[in-house]
């Protein structure tokens, strides 16, 4: 119908999302979740369908392939923590980061294009669930709309705790995809650390772990990519005749 892909229609303002995996090599369960938000976004799901229609997804699935093949755990063939460098990479020390930043300014510089959502995926080795890390603004108001991606997500997975999820300004982490880019980026832009255990997930009490699974991991990217439809109705860019509400969970 004349009405779809408007997005990509020549001269068109596009929504962008951005989505990053696999910074660090070792950390295998954020290509399963990765893999599973493509596999989702490409499909003939409605609401696949809807979001294709309506935003623009960018997708760099592994930020470090030199450390993966390798099998470092956590830096680059150089020896960098790719994921301590997004404020000054070097074309030739941090290649990939160098690319992805250079895109994304490039797209935050053009007036048609609304860089809305960073997403950067990884695994955490010692806490249970996924959950996120986001910013902290001295704007109440950006803070709080910060936390509605997160709390659409925890009602959409089983496996997703917004208990978990923390806004924070550690210095440490100063040099992270999401800290550098929530300082870059203006204040329609969210930018997140998606995060999901190496090991199990917590569904109704303490006691009661499910080990993770590919399929498992697969299953929350779907549950990330099903969320944006969530956001978007809240915000109106969705009618809601278009697609079916999904289910919960």
């Amino acid at each position: 119908p004349p009405s779809a892909a408007a997005n990509l229609r020549p001269g068109a303002e596009q929504k962008v999302v951005f989505i990053t995996a696999r910074v660090h090599p070792g950390e295998t369960p954020s290509s399963f979740v990765c893999q599973g938000i493509i596999d989702f976004l490409v499909s003939q799901h409605p609401i696949a369908k809807v979001l294709r229609d309506h935003l623009v997804f960018k997708i760099a699935p592994m930020l470090n392939p030199d450390g993966v093949y390798l099998g470092n755990y956590r830096c680059s063939l150089m020896g960098f923590d790719l994921n301590r460098h997004w404020a000054n990479p070097s074309p030739w020390a941090h290649p990939t980061l160098h690319g992805v930043k250079q895109l994304i300014i490039e797209m935050y510089n053009n007036p048609k294009i609304n860089l809305e959502f960073y997403i950067d995926i990884h695994a955490h080795s010692t806490m249970m669930n996924g959950f996120m890390y986001g910013n902290i603004f001295e704007d109440e108001e950006r803070f709080q709309r910060q936390a509605v991606f997160p709390k659409l997500l925890c009602q959409n997975a089983e496996d997703f705790s917004y208990s978990s999820t923390s806004f924070n300004r550690d210095a440490v982490k100063a040099g992270t995809g999401r800290r550098f880019l929530g300082g870059l980026l203006n204040d329609t832009s969210y930018c997140y650390t998606l995060e999901v255990s190496f090991y199990s997930y917590i569904l109704d009490g303490p006691t009661t772990a499910v080990p993770y699974t590919e399929e498992a991991y697969m299953k929350l990217g779907r549950n990330v990519a099903r969320t944006f439809l969530d956001y978007y109705r809240l915000n109106s860019l969705v009618e809601r005749p278009l697609a079916p509400t999904p289910k919960t969970r």
